[in-house]
């Protein structure tokens, strides 16, 4: 095999041809032609018009719904095994359907499994993501995934922002361990939020453990979605006494009354990542792009170099 042939190629589903676009460039190589045809009754199929035998290759693609992106992905891992890819690669920078990950209450799914499961059948040998809901969905696969932290990304910008008297918030109690993780690099304080919900997406109350009078609160999680649960926080900390209150989440889901809940809270700022593009501008909310970050992990795992140091918080 000639050193041609191993080359990597980077292909782009739909819905994330942008953050695509932006990781061909820090790669270095141009996205590679794929095609994708529709019929009239909402089926589609896609293809690859050019040749990825030996190749291995990078397929990107977040999959939050609708689930014609995660099905989008899934055809593309099998056209790919189809046409002798050598490894294949599913960049999911937002994996989708990982709030599933364990069953809460009886007869109920575990979609992350499921979709760890669907993957390796369709022919992944590898995945790349970034901030998992949560970190044991990792062991649903039995093929390597490397789980990126946005962290990376995130905390230089929360230094240039160059704040005094920095309090880290977690909107809830699963995020405690992330909160923890970003206040020990700045060397900040801490307090968690304690919710409860009667169904999902509703709050029916929140306390707030920890003191935020005097302080710029800096609110991290791993994804929004509604915005309840964060604009919910984000006000109840200026009633606190907070001097101000940002918030720095990776996947920008943003879903329903989402975006006016944003503008109309106390939220001074809203930092996201790329990972699912934004449906419509809004001024509190700041983008940081974590194409770099990918490129050089994808970099590397072609290179056959470690990758260790981008899992850091």
């Amino acid at each position: 095999m000639d050193s041609n042939s191993m080359e990597a190629k980077i292909f782009a589903c739909s819905q994330s041809k942008e953050l695509a676009k932006k990781i061909s460039n820090e790669y270095g190589i141009a996205i590679g032609k794929v095609k994708k045809n529709s019929f009239s009754d909402g089926e589609f199929q896609v293809s690859f018009e050019e040749s990825i035998r030996g190749r291995r290759i990078f397929l990107i693609g977040s999959t939050n719904p609708p689930s014609e992106n995660l099905m989008e992905l899934l055809l593309m891992i099998d056209a790919a095994k189809r046409a002798s890819a050598r490894h294949i690669t599913a960049v999911m920078p937002y994996f989708g359907w990982a709030r599933q990950d364990r069953k809460d209450k009886p007869r109920v799914p575990i979609a992350a499994k499921m979709v760890a499961k669907i993957l390796q059948a369709a022919g992944a040998t590898r995945v790349i993501t970034m901030d998992l809901h949560a970190d044991q969905i990792q062991g649903f696969f039995e093929i390597p995934v490397d789980h990126l932290y946005a962290s990376t990304i995130l905390l230089p910008h929360i230094e240039n922002l160059k704040l005094d008297n920095i309090t880290i918030a977690s909107p809830d109690m699963g995020g405690s361990k992330r909160a923890y993780a970003y206040s020990k690099f700045l060397q900040s304080e801490v307090v968690v939020c304690y919710k409860e919900r009667k169904k999902a997406n509703v709050i029916s109350s929140m306390e707030l453990i920890g003191n935020v009078k005097g302080r710029n609160v800096i609110i991290v999680d791993d994804m929004v979605d509604t915005a309840g649960t964060l604009t919910k926080a984000a006000d109840l900390m200026m009633e606190k006494g907070a001097v101000s209150v940002r918030a720095v989440t990776t996947h920008a889901i943003l879903s329903g009354d989402a975006y006016n809940r944003i503008k109309n809270s106390a939220l001074e700022e809203l930092i996201v990542t790329d990972t699912i593009p934004l449906k419509e501008a809004c001024s509190k909310i700041k983008v940081v792009s974590c194409a770099p970050l990918f490129a050089d992990v994808m970099h590397k795992v072609q290179n056959n170099t470690s990758i260790s140091g981008k899992f850091l918080m």
